[in-house]
């Protein structure tokens, strides 16, 4: 058997850890994207274990706790030594208003205890900032996060949605082994001006939402496929004029794929883990026959040729809508 073009493992910044190419993100397991059923979730998780992945994907605000509760139950019997774990902490429900965001030093503590209680474990190997607090000086945030590696409660740190000036100024504090940002074919703003300064000091770029939500997997034709429930029905690449022209802009994916012999999805990803050895892409489902098909994207090839023109097909600024509701946007790239 061939070996898969992508197969080598990835380093987390200089962290020491070194994870399988891509990842698990496991927040549609509570909710998010409609309904999901536990027993099922941790047969998926299982499933992408034996299958090679080892850097799983929570965070404190997936179901507020259930999913870092499920994460537990799953890597029970034995599992837990195999998997670098990953959780994030910083967003807070609020009654009645949108959850808000909380990178007080005293929070950073108590939502890690409270995590690790969930988890089940005594360490977290990465730990993020889910959204950075623009109220409280990122300096004291990483402060309070860096005491935690030093009392053994966490091995390495992390950013979620950092703007590179705020990326600089955390890793004089303590080294950041990687940031978390959304990050595709169809979203690249934001990451690839990230990616200049994470490049620049070391740090591995973890790749959320990298199938686009599924509109680069070519299984969205049109609004009504969007289950009712499902958070992607909130958001405005979803709208029905904005999703027409994403849509449009999959036919550059699909003829690749057609070319390949493979799936656009698996395109897409393949584009991503071309993009660098410090990419870590982590598409997330909640079925194990998507874990397949997303790990055979490490075997499609992509010459140089292709990548140059997938990236001119869909250019940084080229989806149609926010990726987020307006006041969502608020919290990110700070």
């Amino acid at each position: 058997m061939a070996t898969p073009v992508h197969s080598k493992p990835r380093s987390l910044g200089n962290s020491g850890l070194s994870v399988f190419p891509i990842g698990l993100g496991c927040m549609s397991f509570s909710g998010i994207y409609g309904t999901s059923d536990d027993a099922e979730a941790v047969r998926v998780i299982h499933h992408a274990l034996d299958r090679g992945v080892t850097l799983l994907d929570s965070s404190d605000m997936y179901g507020w706790g259930h999913n870092e509760t499920l994460l537990g139950r799953a890597l029970s019997g034995g599992r837990r030594a195999k998997v670098v774990l990953a959780t994030k902490f910083g967003q807070v429900q609020r009654p009645n208003a949108p959850s808000g965001v909380n990178g007080r030093p005293e929070y950073v503590k108590a939502a890690c205890e409270a995590s690790l209680k969930r988890l089940g474990v005594d360490v977290i190997d990465l730990y993020f900032q889910h959204r950075v607090d623009p109220t409280v000086p990122i300096e004291d945030t990483v402060g309070a996060m860096a005491e935690l590696v030093k009392a053994g409660k966490a091995k390495a740190l992390g950013l979620s949605e950092a703007r590179p000036e705020t990326i600089r100024r955390a890793h004089k504090v303590h080294p950041i082994a990687a940031v978390q940002s959304e990050y595709s074919l169809l979203y690249r703003e934001h990451a690839e001006e990230t990616l200049e300064t994470t490049r620049a000091l070391g740090i591995s770029f973890v790749a959320y939402a990298p199938l686009g939500r599924s509109l680069l997997t070519g299984t969205v034709r049109q609004a009504s496929d969007i289950p009712e429930g499902d958070g992607r029905g909130r958001q405005p690449r979803f709208a029905a004029d904005n999703l027409a022209r994403n849509l449009a802009q999959v036919a550059a994916i699909e003829a690749v794929a057609r070319e390949k012999r493979c799936k656009p999805g698996q395109v897409a990803l393949a584009w991503l883990l071309a993009q660098g050895p410090d990419i870590l892409p982590i598409p997330g489902t909640k079925r194990s026959e998507r874990v397949d098909e997303n790990l055979a994207a490490l075997d499609v090839a992509l010459s140089a040729d292709d990548v140059a023109r997938l990236s001119s097909a869909l250019p940084p600024g080229a989806a149609a809508g926010l990726r987020y509701p307006e006041a969502g946007m608020k919290a990110v790239y700070i």
